[in-house]
């Protein structure tokens, strides 16, 4: 794993572009999160099919093909300066070829921030434009609405990434004791388990720090998706590991001991309750920078700001 190219930071006044990739979003959740963005004296814009809802798959936020274009549009448009997703949910795997790489490529480095469903997006980000992204809360997710903590942690990141450089485990410590260094990757487990093999997907974690967590996976759907990133290979020469959070996936104590069965034999620190994902307060992390991992002390330091 090698550090990415970091996008530049967000002054007052920045322009960012609030899209959905996946899920449809509540109306009264995407104005929510417009309005805190507002108060950051930032100037959102929101995609064209932001509020769509595919006619037989309710699951969806419209169309694949609008999907993208509002993707393409927004990061191919030179008064954005940031691409916010609105939530996550599912609907990523299905668009994301439907992307021309080579004019998001063109369209220079900015910032891409979302979550869950988005880690589909991040590791191709990663592949194709080898840039810096970041694992946060989704601009009309309800934990980003109603969490100062959130919201204060993004914005920092967005605005003043040097003064996020550090960021401490809110709950738990040392699933296996050590330090180690390496690149930030990874973000929700079934999206990764999923996303195995396909063109834009990160080819494996060595030599990285990996990011884990999911939402609503019972302790044995974890068991089986860490035991398929094991047996492709996948974690081969991963340098450490940090544990998000695993909301609605059972008592914590029985998804607990799959972790540790599963990533205990790796040999690398591993460090849990890391704070990130689908919880609430969910810390914002960059993925594609270099940082150590101390999993005795519960902190992930990275080696410089994330945004230039």
């Amino acid at each position: 794993m090698r550090q990415l190219l970091r996008p530049p930071r967000l002054a007052p006044g920045a322009r960012v572009a609030v899209v959905a990739t996946s899920g449809p979003v509540p109306e009264e959740r995407l104005q929510a999160g417009l309005d805190v963005l507002r108060g950051w004296d930032l100037d959102p814009v929101v995609g064209s099919h932001v509020l769509d809802r595919h006619g037989a798959l309710g699951y969806l936020a419209g169309s694949d093909a609008d999907r993208a274009a509002d993707l393409q549009r927004a990061w191919c448009d030179p008064s954005v300066d940031a691409v916010l997703c609105a939530r996550g949910g599912y609907g990523i795997q299905r668009m994301v070829d439907l992307l021309d790489w080579e004019a998001m490529r063109a369209a220079g480095p900015k910032v891409l921030a979302g979550f869950s469903d988005i880690t589909v997006l991040q590791q191709a980000f990663a592949t194709r434009l080898g840039l810096v992204t970041l694992y946060g809360p989704a601009a009309a997710g309800a934990d980003f609405i109603k969490s100062a903590r959130a919201q204060d942690q993004l914005r920092a990141t967005l605005f003043a990434p040097e003064s996020v450089r550090t960021l401490t485990a809110s709950g738990g410590g040392a699933l296996v004791p050590g330090r180690a260094r390496g690149v930030t990757l990874g973000g929700c487990l079934s999206l990764l388990a999923s996303d195995l093999g396909t063109p834009h997907a990160l080819p494996g974690a060595r030599g990285g720090l990996l990011l884990l967590e999911d939402i609503g996976e019972p302790a044995y759907r974890v068991d089986r998706m860490l035991t398929q990133l094991l047996r492709a290979g996948w974690l081969d020469g991963v340098a450490g590991v940090a544990l998000g959070s695993w909301a609605g996936c059972g008592p914590y104590e029985g998804v607990r001991a799959v972790l540790a069965d599963r990533l205990g034999g790796l040999g690398v620190p591993v460090v849990e309750e890391f704070g990130f994902g689908h919880c609430d307060d969910a810390s914002t992390i960059p993925l594609g920078m270099t940082a150590e991992l101390d999993a005795d002390a519960g902190t992930l330091t990275f080696d410089e700001p994330a945004l230039r």
